[in-house]
């Protein structure tokens, strides 16, 4: 744990920071976007592309890796580190999100949650314990505890009770933990500001060296989400880093950074890439419709990456109506660099003092684009 420790560099409990997370394989600069490399590799793309793009940080998923090719495998070979080739900070997910998204595959008890693999059907049993154990064979430099992710809506007596046993699996796993890596609490309480509140205190009572806000982007509304996250951030350890799972669209980061998040993880960059689906400033731009059939441009006039450089919205088009495997890279490319260049243009506002104008002039733009 000597190896982690957050540097907050301005801000305070509430409103926009910045900051720097240090582990034992570097630092990342908050506010960060951690691309996610579910099986050891953001898809299409390589750690090197990756590092290019500007990302400092990755996130991997343990409950993947846990079933093929196995933690004693990526152990017994380097690490996780070495195993993908990534020499910056890694973030793992503990498996709790698979237990929301594979409900038809898993018994709940409190001891833990038992899993049918999605791949040959054999059950898997995952603890607290045992979620900590795999990360740590894992060797990745953030790690999560298991938590139970509720789906929304979800009665008021169902969230205190996911809230209960995530708080209760959080100790567990505080008192698995060894120490080598950090070990983030993570928040719940659906969608009830008295439950997130709780959870916020509960967790810092057991004091972990940084916290998530968790079971979000789970179906409910985008102005819930923002009301939830802006009355959870200022219970949690100012000078602790805060991290919000599995968001989101580019509007929900700038707004959960205006509400004092500091790092973020989701799949819509890739996953929008495969589908031909491109984020720009002035919007998202679906390659495959008719009208960049003859397009000469890029995808986005001045993107630097390699996709706006070379390639025009006709080619891509036609890559995405052949289904080349090029064309998801060069989507996938884009993509990430939106990302990367959003998250550095809101370091930037924060650190010259003039964050409100780059939010409303993001909101504005937003806005725009939806009428």
């Amino acid at each position: 744990m000597s190896d982690f420790r957050f540097d907050l560099i301005s801000g305070g409990a509430s409103g926009p920071r910045l900051g720097r997370v240090h582990t034992a394989h570097g630092a990342f600069d908050t506010p960060a976007f951690l691309p996610v490399g579910t099986q050891a590799a953001v898809k299409t793309v390589s750690p090197e592309e990756v590092r290019e793009l500007g990302a400092q940080a990755v996130l991997a998923n343990t409950y993947h890796l846990h079933l093929r090719p196995g933690q004693q495998l990526i152990k017994e070979l380097g690490g996780l580190h070495r195993f993908m080739n990534w020499d910056g900070p890694i973030l793992t997910d503990s498996g709790g999100f698979q237990v929301f998204s594979l409900s038809e595959l898993r018994t709940l008890t409190a001891e833990g949650v038992t899993f049918r693999s999605h791949l040959d059907g054999s059950p898997r049993f995952l603890s607290p314990e045992s979620a900590v154990g795999i990360q740590e064979d894992l060797g990745s430099d953030i790690m999560m505890v298991l938590d139970e992710c509720l789906r929304y809506p979800a009665t008021f007596e169902q969230a205190e009770a996911s809230l209960e046993l995530t708080l209760a699996w959080a100790v567990r796993c505080k008192e698995a933990w060894r120490g080598r890596n950090a070990l983030f609490g993570i928040v719940q309480g659906g969608a009830y500001p008295e439950l997130r509140l709780r959870s916020a205190e509960g967790l810092r009572a057991i004091d972990f060296p940084g916290y998530a806000l968790g079971g979000f982007s789970v179906g409910e509304p985008p102005a819930l989400m923002y009301e939830l996250v802006g009355a959870t951030a200022p219970h949690l350890p100012v000078e602790k880093p805060r991290y919000l799972m599995g968001v989101g669209t580019p509007i929900d980061l700038v707004e959960a950074v205006d509400r004092g998040i500091d790092f973020f993880d989701c799949v819509m960059p890739t996953r929008n890439a495969r589908n031909g689906s491109l984020f720009t400033a002035a919007g998202a731009v679906n390659i495959r419709n008719a009208a960049h059939a003859a397009d000469p441009g890029p995808v986005e006039p001045g993107c630097p990456c390699v996709a706006c450089r070379g390639y025009s919205r006709a080619y891509l088009r036609h890559l995405a109506l052949c289904r080349e495997t090029f064309g998801l890279r060069l989507n996938t490319i884009h993509n990430l660099s939106y990302y990367q260049r959003l998250m550095a243009g809101m370091r930037g506002a924060i650190a010259a003092g003039r964050w409100e104008a780059f939010r409303d002039g993001f909101r504005a733009a937003q806005a725009a684009k939806s009428d």
